[in-house]
This record gives C-alpha cells, sequence and structure tokens, in this order.
C-alpha cells in the first residue's frame, strides 16, 4: 500500500479540531504511519499551512525521530521522539493552526518524510531553511495528510 501517514483525530482534507488549534487546547493530534521504504534509517516531520498570509507558515518540525518510532500520541512535549526544531511561532514544539480570522479556510499539511540516514547534522533547534537544507538528497520517500481550519 505504500508509505502512508494517519491521523484519527480527522478526515483527510477534513476540518481540524478546535482541541488541536490555538482554539482550543493547542495539542498536536496522535500521529501513526506505515509502509516506509526499508532502507528508512530515520523520519521528520513538517506541519505547514501554505496559505498563511505572509507566505508558509511552519507549524511544527521534528527530525531524527527513530525508525523504530511509527507513532506520536496526541499532545506532544519536545525532544521525546525527536528532536525539535524552532517553528514560526518562536518556539519549540508544536503549536496549531491559528489563520486570521475571516481569511478563509487554510490547508495544513502534515508530511512525513522517511530518510536514509540516522540522523541530520543540525544544530539543536533548528529552523525550516535549516532543516530543508538538511533533508537534500536524503528523502526516501514523504507521506502527507492534510486537514483545514478556518476562524471566522
Amino acid at each position: 500500500m505504500g508509505f502512508q501517514l494517519v491521523i484519527a483525530a480527522f478526515a483527510e482534507g477534513g476540518a481540524i479540531p478546535k482541541l488541536h488549534t490555538c482554539e482550543g487546547a493547542d495539542l498536536s493530534p496522535a500521529l501513526e504511519w506505515s509502509g516506509e521504504p526499508p532502507q528508512t534509517r530515520s523520519f521528520v516531520l513538517i506541519v505547514d499551512d501554505p496559505d498563511a498570509p505572509g507566505g508558509v507558515w511552519n507549524h511544527w518540525l521534528l527530525y531524527n525521530i527513530p525508525p523504530t518510532v511509527h507513532a506520536i500520541a496526541q499532545g506532544y512535549r519536545p525532544d521525546r521522539d525527536g528532536e525539535s526544531g524552532v517553528n514560526d511561532f518562536g518556539k519549540l514544539g508544536y503549536n496549531g493552526p491559528c489563520p486570521p480570522k475571516g481569511h478563509g479556510p487554510h490547508r495544513y499539511y502534515f508530511k512525513l518524510s522517511a530518510l536514509d540516514v540516522p540522523s541530520l547534522e543540525l544544530s539543536a533547534k533548528a529552523n525550516r531553511a535549516q532543516l530543508d537544507r538538511a533533508l537534500k538528497g536524503r528523502v526516501l520517500a514523504e507521506a502527507r495528510y492534510m486537514g483545514r481550519c478556518e476562524r471566522r
């Protein structure tokens, strides 16, 4: 069936529950994945909003996830299963959807990459640009899951 990411809290392309947004508890949803290539040596998770007014907004950067990990529980705490990068809120870990009120629906992409190295050589608390540079030539496969959020 191939590499796939599943988020039980909402349907693919569906509305992200308030619990996982800035209007709720702002908890990360539980994630599960399977079907990665056999040569996978680590994973990277990036959650971003390409519809943000100023360009892509990064909500969660998590790298050096061990290849034995295939799930992340709801309410992730930084540096439990991997290393956290600094999101565009200036924080480690997850910050959920929080589009400007009246801006219309935004798409939130959860992108999990299977890598051919056990760890990326990044300084602690890397940002998205540093992470993107480190990923070049290292991605074996990518699984995506998308949710939507709108604040009225």
